[in-house]
């Protein structure tokens, strides 16, 4: 995982973990995401924020001040850059209310309403990788916990899922 744009913040930086509908190439993101941040300020306070693009599809944003010093308004400024700068960009945000999980042929968004649909036609299981983009700081991404197991999430929980019991010595 890409996380070199992160190398000058800490574990305790805030996270913001946004997943587009579609895949993109960093690149024609950078011009526009290095402008956000630039410029992403409030009552007199310029916030220190980082990006990198994860899987071509999820932008993460850390910044380390508000983690300790939160603001609505600094956080409600950079997620509505964020909403403007897809839109200029032909791009739509993906629902923050669906699950993103992995599938052989990369990752897709589920609506809520659909999971018991898809947990009874057997389409999700226990062991599908669920991405979590609630996750709050750095330190959480860089220990590896974007991805679990369904069973390991919320999920599992609200529908009594058990993760499969391995057979190995």
């Amino acid at each position: 995982m890409p996380l070199t744009a992160f190398n000058a913040l800490p574990d305790s930086a805030r996270l913001w973990l946004l997943a587009l509908c579609s895949p993109i190439e960093e690149a024609l993101l950078a011009p526009e995401l290095e402008a956000l941040m630039g410029r992403w300020h409030h009552k007199g306070v310029q916030y220190r924020g980082a990006w990198t693009l994860l899987e071509n599809r999820i932008v993460a944003v850390a910044e380390p001040t508000l983690a300790t010093e939160p603001s609505g308004c600094a956080i409600d400024g950079m997620l509505r850059g964020m909403r403007q700068l897809t839109e200029r960009l032909g791009l739509a945000l993906e629902d923050p209310q669906s699950v993103i999980v992995r599938r052989a042929d990369g990752l897709q968004a589920i609506p809520r309403p659909d999971l018991e649909a898809h947990l009874g036609e057997g389409t999700l299981d226990a062991t599908t990788p669920v991405l979590d983009l609630a996750l709050l700081t750095l330190g959480d991404l860089r220990q590896g916990k974007l991805e679990r197991p369904l069973a390991a999430t919320w999920i599992g929980r609200k529908y009594k899922l058990q993760a499969p019991v391995s057979t190995e010595a």
